[in-house]
């Protein structure tokens, strides 16, 4: 065994001795006072106009509500004082509990954690009077029961799976994945003894978290749910200025039933249909639109004809289009109807169309796997092909056929959790849904809920080869309007770009009652009051 150094062993006792980081703050409280890539300097320099501020608005009376915000990795630090802040503004007790790691992939020993927390302390604690810290660093004795462990076993599988975006893991001890699920246990398993705790002492009306699907996010819903709290989560999706909001479930699973059950059977007058044909000209072509900051298609569109040809496709022929999701997603993960996941699904969907030479299949590997896929798309349907027949097609994430042009040739619709199943049945083309997206089960879709259902559903589509019935794609086009504009809450800030979106608008600015009013039905939901979906935003 190699001798520590004499730096290592300093850094042992420090990280243990009492009132140490406390005293390293003190004689160090420049930008040397964090672990490298956990600097909060941007937002420390604005605390104190955003308290002072916060300060002015505040309602007088009893707060309206006791709230936990609950945050940890420095950009959701930043992004969740703000959250916590507007909610003081509005007349809640607000109180931000943090987990002082810089990542979530790497171990961390206790000088650093004591050390990030210390300065953690330091700069949220210039909020008193608007915002209480609470530090979420030492977990407790307590002892959580075997159902929140199991449960908490299952997210730190999840996790693992996010991390590397690999459905199908090797988990033994000695290997990379089984250390990192070791980590995520033991990192989730001290979340729940930390927060509980805190959660029985303090009776909040309301927990607010983060994604609430992965890593110590996930960790506190399940421990909050177990105990019957109001656990509300949020995340973000495409849009600027909106931020989507659950309560009591995982905003990632983009629960819309209440939506659709309150609003579902509202028509959608001409002004709506415009606006969504407009978002829908946007997403085919390569501009953005309205709130929407993203371009969807890396090419411009020539034409469906023009993209048989390129492809050598044979319009004559049955088409079927399978848009893949990013292997490890968490809009993907723990999403499966039956079988494993959605590798799984597109290894059983190719084998199946290899076999049916008389159709052609054309498998459309999502663009977001050009950042790099633990186990990408193409390799999935190599592994499950090796010698892959002509009339399988795949096509890259980096390519620049337009999918809306493969859309315009697909007879059938083949997806995981995509939203593309959905624009897909807004054109009339039957769409087989295999995962656990938000639109299954909507009317417009077909959902069988198993492999023998969704094999001989696929093989009934070849056969008839036949379109949507009106009605079923007037209610598509219903449901996306409701899906895209009605769903998500005006909120000022997204995470991604949140200092450019502060700088657009700041928080001095939005806790003015008139502006704060806006943004009434975003913050009554983060307080966890039941959502009212029959009134539109």
């Amino acid at each position: 065994m190699t001798p520590s150094s004499p730096r290592r062993t300093l850094k042992r006792w420090a990280g243990r001795a009492p009132l140490a980081m406390e005293l390293d703050q003190r004689l160090r409280p420049g930008p040397g006072a964090h672990p490298a890539g956990y600097g909060l300097e941007r937002l420390q320099a604005v605390l104190p106009a955003w308290r002072s501020a916060v300060m002015a608005a505040r309602p007088a009376g009893p707060p309206a509500g006791k709230l936990l915000v609950i945050a940890s990795l420095r950009w959701w630090v930043e992004y969740c004082t703000a959250v916590g802040l507007l909610l003081s503004a509005a007349g809640y007790d607000v109180d931000l509990g943090t987990f002082p790691y810089r990542t979530w992939t790497d171990p961390a020993d206790d000088y650093d954690v004591r050390r990030q927390n210390a300065y953690l302390g330091r700069v949220l604690g210039s909020l008193k009077g608007v915002l209480r810290w609470r530090d979420l660093s030492r977990p407790d004795g307590v002892k959580i029961d075997g159902g929140l462990v199991e449960s908490l076993e299952h997210q730190s599988l999840i996790d693992v799976q996010y991390t590397l975006q690999k459905e199908s893991l090797d988990l033994q001890p000695d290997t990379p994945e089984g250390r990192l699920f070791a980590l995520r246990r033991s990192r989730n398993l001290a979340a729940a003894r930390s927060v509980r705790p805190l959660l029985e002492r303090e009776h909040y009306d309301a927990v607010l978290i983060p994604n609430g699907s992965i890593l110590e996010f996930g960790a506190v819903y399940r421990t909050s749910r177990q105990m019957d709290g109001v656990a509300v989560t949020f995340e973000f999706g495409e849009q600027r200025e909106r931020m989507w909001i659950a309560r009591n479930a995982e905003a990632m699973r983009l629960d819309t039933r209440g939506l659709w059950a309150a609003r579902g059977e509202a028509s959608l007058v001409p002004d709506r249909v415009d606006r969504l044909s407009d978002l829908n000209l946007a997403r085919r072509g390569e501009a953005s639109w309205g709130t929407f900051a993203r371009r969807w298609q890396a090419g411009r569109s020539q034409g469906a004809l023009a993209a048989a040809a390129q492809l050598g496709l044979d319009p004559e022929r049955p088409i079927v289009l399978l848009c893949t999701n990013v292997v490890g997603d968490s809009l993907a993960l723990d999403r499966q109807v039956f079988g494993a996941g959605m590798a799984a699904w597109l290894s059983e969907t190719v084998r199946f169309m290899a076999a049916h030479p008389q159709a052609q299949l054309v498998v459309r590997i999502h663009p977001g796997e050009m950042r790099g896929a633990g186990h990408p798309s193409a390799e999935i349907v190599r592994e499950s092909l090796p010698e892959q027949p002509a009339h399988v097609l795949v096509i890259p994430p980096d390519s620049a056929v337009n999918t809306y042009d493969l859309i315009e040739l697909a007879d059938v619709g083949l997806v995981y959790t995509t939203t593309v199943g959905m624009e897909m049945a807004m054109q009339g083309i039957p769409v087989i849904v295999a995962g656990n997206t938000h639109y299954r089960g909507k009317g417009f879709t077909i959902d069988p809920p198993d492999l023998p259902a969704y094999l001989q559903a696929l093989a009934k589509a070849l056969a008839e080869r036949t379109r949507l019935p009106e009605p079923q794609v007037e209610l598509a086009w219903r449901y996306a309007y409701r899906f895209f504009f009605e769903y998500p809450f005006a909120f000022p800030w997204h995470l991604i770009g949140f200092w450019d979106d502060v700088a657009a608008r700041p928080l001095p600015e939005v806790v003015r009652p008139a502006r704060l009013e806006a943004y009434r039905p975003a913050l009554q939901a983060l307080a966890g009051h039941p959502i009212d979906w029959s009134q539109p935003r």
